[in-house]
């Protein structure tokens, strides 16, 4: 199979693709949008994910028309109480360790490029404390590099400048991501993009991505002009 790019330098978004961590976010803001008799979809998910807190938030009152009720703010707030206690459960999705893991072997750098600020990162990441380590840099959503949320460039445009001999040329890099904005901040940024999508994702969305899997258990790294996966490890 051809190569689709040749590839130097790795980019993970979070949540949703390393971590199974959106699922927090749906059961509260279920919760919360009960009181007003009013329901969660993925419609309004997608244009959620990835992005900034309050940029989220502000998506969220508004468009199910509780904004008069309850504020951006004040409904962070709330949010925040009931995800302290769900973050530091968070679990690893599946493929994410042996990609990491594989990758960090084979000398090829690493990083994560969040929206989440530092103290739900820390929350998120406490029981994968040793993988993440493996990073060679994490940019969070509160970097003060990191003006505007994705589906600006910025977090990724920080990722970029901070690798070793950085900034890397974007042609050299490929993005993981699961999320509508996070694809279409790393091709702002000029990146190649793998999406690891929810499968309740509409599919329209996945029309922005080089390359759309159901798993990272799927990716192929030669496609990419990657290490192979030892036969042996998989």
């Amino acid at each position: 199979m051809a190569v689709k790019a040749s590839i130097t330098h790795v980019i993970f978004d979070m949540d949703g693709l390393l971590l199974d961590t959106e699922k927090f976010y749906t059961e509260v803001q279920e919760i919360i949008l009960a009181r007003y008799n009013k329901t969660f979809d993925w419609s309004l998910k997608a244009k959620m994910m990835g992005k900034k807190a309050i940029e989220a938030a502000r998506v969220f009152v508004e468009e199910t028309g509780i904004s008069d009720s309850l504020s951006a703010e004040d409904f962070l707030v709330e949010r925040e109480e009931m995800l302290q206690s769900k973050f530091p459960t968070s679990e690893l999705m599946p493929g994410a360790s042996r990609l990491i893991k594989h990758l960090h072997a084979n000398g090829i750098p690493i990083c994560v490029a969040t929206g989440s600020h530092t103290r739900h990162f820390e929350l998120k990441t406490q029981r994968h404390c040793e993988l993440f380590s493996l990073m060679h840099h994490i940019v969070r959503g509160d970097d003060p590099e990191v003006k505007h949320g994705k589906p600006s460039p910025d977090v990724f445009l920080a990722a970029a400048r901070r690798f070793e001999g950085g900034p890397i040329n974007p042609q050299k890099i490929l993005v993981f991501e699961d999320a509508p904005s996070g694809v279409l901040a790393a091709k702002n940024a000029g990146m190649s993009v793998v999406m690891v999508p929810d499968p309740r994702l509409d599919a329209s969305y996945h029309e922005t991505a080089d390359q759309v899997l159901s798993s990272l258990l799927d990716f192929n790294p030669s496609e990419w002009g990657l290490p192979p996966f030892d036969k042996a490890a998989s």
